[in-house]
Order: structure tokens, then C-alpha cells, then sequence
């Protein structure tokens, strides 16, 4: 059986690398007991695979993770036995039985949303969303991204989804691609837009939330996101 594990991270542990997150959970699932299917061959280890690894300092309401079980009590008991081990700021959300159709995590990621807030002192000192409407009618917003095989010229413009600014709050909300063909930061994003403002912002100004991780239950032309845990069921 699959399960798919939703977990938020805050606190210190964000700083705590995804190698070192996923060590973690291994050690959790033998104290919570979870009857964790194992791989066979000479060096057998848990079948665990998480959907898309978190930057370092980045906290999160949304994070998620597919294990195999070879038993199970039901989905709350998982979730029980989880919190009872986690440590400080590390929370299981929600645990659900996966169909044997659905794809694992990784593969299943289209788009992640995020609350981006400024730290102290780098409150931006314009009207930072009098020219959003502008930005997002470009016909094209061609940037610079660097990949594992060097820098590549592309269109930001398809892989925003959502752009604004919760004046009462001072954050910024974005949904953007997440996909292993676009993954597209926030960050990279919110800089472009101050240039285009005739503004500077470095990558370190923000403090920035994951909210959650999505699939696409619709089609590419006219996508229709879900939380990664809304197609799988409690048991």
C-alpha cells in the first residue's frame, strides 16, 4: 500500500538540508514503528520519495512524502504515531491511502504556492504593485536562468499562475510551476518584478513560506490545481 504524507516545517529546522530531512523521517518511521516497506537486494532501505525538496531556510505549511507499508491500522493511527516522535517544528499534517493509478509525489508536482513577507528594514519604499498589471501583460517576460548545464534565456510568463500583494498582511502571494520542467522560485520572480520596477531587491530580503504543494488533475491549456493530498483517501 501507498501512503502519501503531508508535513509542515518551521522554526530552526528549516535550516536542516533536504539529505539530512529525509535521514530524519527514516529514523521516525522505526520509532514510530510504521510497518515501512523495505527495497530488496543487499542493501535494502525504506521506499521513500518526497515530491519537491525544500530550499534551505524556506518554512513550510505543505510538504509531502509517499512511503510504502506493508501493513496498516488506518491513516490516523500513522499520523498518531508520527507527531508523537517528531521533532520540535516538524508536523504531520495529514496521512492518505494513494490509488495504485496515482504517480509518486515527485512526479506529481505542477505547482507550489508561497507567502513571500520582507524582513525588517527591506520593506520595499515604492508602490510595489502599481505596476503589476503591467508586468503580467508583457507579451513575453524573457529572463536568465541558471541550470545544472549553465544559463538559459526563458519566458517566466507561462509559469506564473498567480501574482499579488495582501496589502493588510505586506506579503506577497505567488503560485507558480513547480514541475521538474519549470521550477520557478519566488524569489527569482519577486527580483525580476522590482527590476522591471527600476528597483534592486537581493535574495535575502524576504522571508518566504511555502503554503503548499499542487498536482494538475486538469489539462496544460486549462490546468486545475489540487493539494497533492486531495487525491489520495483516509483509510
Amino acid at each position: 500500500m501507498k501512503l502519501r504524507i503531508k508535513f509542515s516545517k518551521k522554526g530552526p529546522i528549516v535550516f536542516i538540508g533536504h539529505l539530512d530531512m529525509m535521514r530524519y523521517f527514516q529514523k521516525a518511521m522505526r520509532r514510530a514503528e510504521v510497518d515501512i516497506s523495505y527495497s530488496g537486494g543487499f542493501s535494502p532501505h525504506q521506499i521513500m520519495s518526497f515530491a519537491a525538496p525544500l530550499g534551505v531556510g524556506i518554512a513550510s505549511n505543505g510538504e509531502y512524502m509517499d512511503i510504502g507499508v506493508d501493513s496498516l491500522t488506518s491513516s490516523a493511527q500513522v499520523k498518531e504515531a508520527l507527531n508523537a516522535v517528531m521533532a520540535e517544528g516538524v508536523r504531520i499534517e495529514s496521512v492518505k491511502l494513494l490509488p495504485d493509478t496515482v504517480t509518486n509525489a515527485m512526479a506529481s508536482v505542477a505547482a507550489a504556492k508561497y507567502t513571500i513577507e520582507f524582513r525588517e528594514d527591506y520593506e520595499p519604499n515604492f508602490d510595489l504593485f502599481g505596476q503589476i498589471n503591467d508586468y503580467l501583460a508583457q507579451k513575453e517576460i524573457l529572463v536568465t536562468k541558471e541550470t545544472k548545464k549553465g544559463f538559459k534565456e526563458m519566458d517566466l510568463k507561462p509559469h506564473i499562475y498567480e501574482f499579488s500583494f495582501d496589502t493588510a498582511a505586506k506579503a506577497v502571494s505567488m503560485l507558480v510551476d513547480a514541475s521538474s520542467a519549470g521550477n520557478i522560485k519566488p524569489v527569482f520572480v519577486l527580483q525580476d518584478y522590482y527590476k522591471f520596477c527600476g528597483k534592486e531587491a537581493g535574495e535575502f530580503d524576504f522571508i518566504v513560506t511555502r503554503e503548499d504543494t499542487y498536482t494538475n488533475i486538469g489539462t496544460e491549456a486549462n490546468p486545475h490545481f489540487v493539494p497533492l493530498d486531495a487525491v489520495g483517501e483516509d483509510y
